[in-house]
């Protein structure tokens, strides 16, 4: 442990005396992120942390990447299998697009890049939905693993992996999450393991985003002056239209 990851695990015990929270409930995904806020989690609250795999379609070595961390760390792990219940909403999905108004321009044929987002947000949000259901009946807190990297840029699913009640590493770039992981003693299969899908949920690579991670982060610790302007005018653009994001809905007192 360090002084960073001390602080942060103080953080949590505070939160969980100023709620009266008994613990925490964390979303078990297999990467880097989520691992190091479960221990962080379990640092808190030792007998009092509940890692949950929710696989959905994924990578099976990402769910024996998350069961590993749960075997090093001896953490209480639930697992929940979402793909029939994804299935079945997803056949109601595409029923309901079909029937959509026709004066609106929609489109959802197979490849349509409309229909990326929309379909890719449904399993974050059905995560959201179970880990909320857990953390109610057992009177956790729902613990996010969103890093500040892709907070910043709106990398998250409103409702989805942004529906939580706090995030420990929110304030850490990736690089620093990293470290963390170090420090914790995170197993390096999992601190050495490549991203699975980009920095969002539907993205399939760094080519593909049009930037990469330490550019990404060069911009945000030292300003736009250290990126190519292209890049910079694009995060600040990203920061800008994903503010909602970050910010509780608006009401027409406070525009």
């Amino acid at each position: 442990m360090s002084a960073r990851t001390d602080a942060i695990v103080d953080w949590l015990r505070q939160r969980l005396a100023q709620t009266g929270a008994r613990g925490f409930v964390v979303g078990l995904s297999g990467g880097l992120d989520s691992a190091v806020v479960a221990r962080l989690c379990q640092q808190a609250a030792p007998a009092n942390v509940l890692a949950v795999q929710l696989p959905c379609h994924g990578n099976p070595e990402d769910d024996d990447a998350a069961r590993l961390l749960a075997d090093h760390f001896e953490m209480p792990t639930m697992r929940i299998d979402l793909a029939p219940v994804y299935d079945v909403f997803v056949e109601d999905l595409g029923y309901a697009a079909d029937h959509l108004p026709d004066d609106q321009d929609v489109s959802y044929a197979p490849g349509d890049i409309r229909a990326r987002v929309p379909m890719a947000n449904v399993k974050p949000r059905l995560r959201m939905t179970t880990l909320y259901f857990l953390a109610n009946a057992m009177n956790y807190l729902v613990a996010g693993s969103g890093n500040r990297c892709e907070l910043e840029i709106g990398c998250v699913t409103k409702y989805g992996d942004g529906g939580v009640d706090l995030l420990p590493i929110g304030h850490l770039l990736k690089s620093e999450v990293r470290e963390a992981a170090r420090e914790l003693d995170v197993p390096s299969e999992i601190i050495d393991k490549a991203p699975s899908a980009g920095l969002w949920t539907g993205q399939a690579d760094e080519a593909e985003m049009g930037f990469r991670y330490d550019e990404l982060e060069r911009y945000l610790a030292n300003g736009a002056q250290t990126v190519a302007p292209e890049l910079a005018a694009l995060f600040e653009r990203l920061v800008r239209q994903n503010e909602h994001k970050r910010t509780p809905p608006p009401t027409p007192e406070h525009q």
